[in-house]
């Protein structure tokens, strides 16, 4: 399987240095994080709210070794938030944030993110739109519930994420579910050891059902993290059975994977929310994309023979 080889590359300084000066990894790389800066953003912003999606926003970059890179990851949002402010568009646009960007991983971390995390989320509050805390690697896992928790106890709208593959996933879907909370689920994209997840596709999948069952039918708002057919199907079904209506939970998929996907399930009803990610610290990110689906890696590698 190369998905492991691929996520084992992602933390290769070696590897980062070669692929970044490929000269067609900037042009491959466009395609899923379609900026580097605010300014460059906001026309894919005005773009897919004018087609009646919605966004999550992600400013990508997890490598802080210092403080104050995790007091300016906070400002970037901040940033970033204001110009939402300024397009009236923060009801239709979301944050998603890693909690390795504030400080997790640092000395005193757990503090110095929730520190950190807590005026972007309130910021997001002011103009009508919420945070969600993505799901990094295992060991990461206790301090962002525990930090989730702490921010729903003044803004209860603050999402998180569950990673499928993981065996935990199924009690932690069991106690979000009847919180009342936001829950991303998602199959999961980082190296884990086969003693705390599944490392089969088809094992992946079942517990991916079994999870979204859990939170279709319990009191919270699921959000389906796929770009899978079948998963999305299943969703349908179940959502179905558990009386929801279509504002009652919805879809996201990541920019530049599947976009006529995106418009068709608007285009039903369905609320649709496009994962879209920018900023210059790019490769971590763009590595995980790599070794989530083959037909990604495929497209990087004609990409390269074409032009080398």
């Amino acid at each position: 399987m190369l998905g492991p080889v691929i996520l084992a590359a992602s933390r290769s300084d070696r590897m980062r240095r070669l692929i970044s000066a490929a000269p067609v990894t900037k042009q491959v790389v466009d395609r899923f994080i379609p900026g580097e800066t605010v300014d460059d953003i906001v026309p894919i912003i005005k773009d897919l709210t004018g087609r009646g999606l919605e966004l999550t926003m992600d400013v990508v970059g997890e490598d802080i070794t210092t403080p104050e890179q995790a007091r300016a990851a906070r400002d970037a949002y901040l940033a970033l938030i204001d110009r939402l402010r300024d397009l009236g568009l923060g009801e239709r646009v979301e944050m998603s944030v890693k909690l390795s960007m504030f400080g997790q991983a640092l000395d005193g971390g757990h503090e110095l993110a929730l520190a950190n995390v807590r005026p972007v989320v309130e910021a997001a509050a002011a103009i009508g739109t919420t945070v969600t805390l993505d799901a990094e690697d295992h060991t990461t896992l206790d301090s962002m519930f525990a930090i989730h928790d702490e921010l729903r106890k003044d803004f209860p709208q603050t999402g998180c994420v569950i990673q499928a593959y993981l065996f935990r996933t199924e009690a932690d879907a069991r106690r979000l579910a009847a919180s009342g909370s936001r829950v991303r689920l998602v199959k999961g994209a980082y190296k884990e050891p086969a003693e705390v997840a599944y490392q089969q596709k088809h094992e992946i999948d079942k517990a991916y059902v079994r999870v979204l069952r859990t939170l279709m039918d319990g009191e919270g708002y699921p959000m389906i993290g796929s770009h899978d057919p079948r998963l999305i199907s299943i969703a349908q079904e179940l959502a179905r059975k558990a009386g929801r209506k279509l504002d009652e939970y919805e879809f996201q998929m990541l920019y530049g994977i599947r976009s006529d996907e995106h418009l068709r399930l608007a285009a039903e009803g369905h609320r649709m929310r496009v994962y879209t990610a920018y900023g210059t610290d790019w490769y971590g990110y763009f590595m995980r994309r790599l070794a989530e689906k083959p037909a990604n890696l495929r497209f990087f590698a004609r990409s390269m023979l074409s032009k080398g």
